[in-house]
């Protein structure tokens, strides 16, 4: 599969994705500097039954670049027809994200990390904005 990120970038300037399946419309942006999949507090409370607490924790930066000792969940989405299994780490940047949705109009409600594309075989061509994977192996 191809997908390209060319939309997201022309409408807001970030690389998103947007989910289907169970956990529909959720936007994620992609961020190769990330180190861990992030899902935002608010979201987990408001779908917290949708998600497996893990038994651990990550010390994570934040975005304001304090370290916190998170929660990591384990959530089930679906993007072009595809159901992918990660871990996330939860973490509270409600005042990034509220700046992110006044600048762009979008809502983020996730990132998707380095690890999530290396565990996902996911390929960003950056000369043609795109994410191949190997959904088809």
């Amino acid at each position: 599969m191809e997908f390209p990120l060319i939309l997201g970038l022309q409408k807001t300037g970030l690389p998103l994705i947007v989910t289907s399946g169970k956990l529909k419309n959720f936007c994620f942006l992609i961020d190769t500097g990330a180190t861990h999949n992030v899902l935002f507090t608010y979201v987990f409370e408001h779908f917290k039954n949708e998600f497996r607490m893990l038994d651990e924790h990550q010390s994570t930066m934040g975005i304001e670049g304090n370290y916190k000792e998170c929660p990591t969940i384990e959530a089930i989405f679906t993007f072009e027809g595809v159901d992918y299994t990660s871990t996330f780490t939860v973490l509270d940047a409600t005042n990034a994200v509220a700046h992110i949705q006044e600048e762009t109009g979008v809502q983020i409600h996730g990132i998707l990390s380095t690890d999530f594309f290396i565990q996902n075989k996911w390929i960003i061509n950056f000369d043609k904005l795109i994410i191949s994977t190997n959904d088809s192996e």
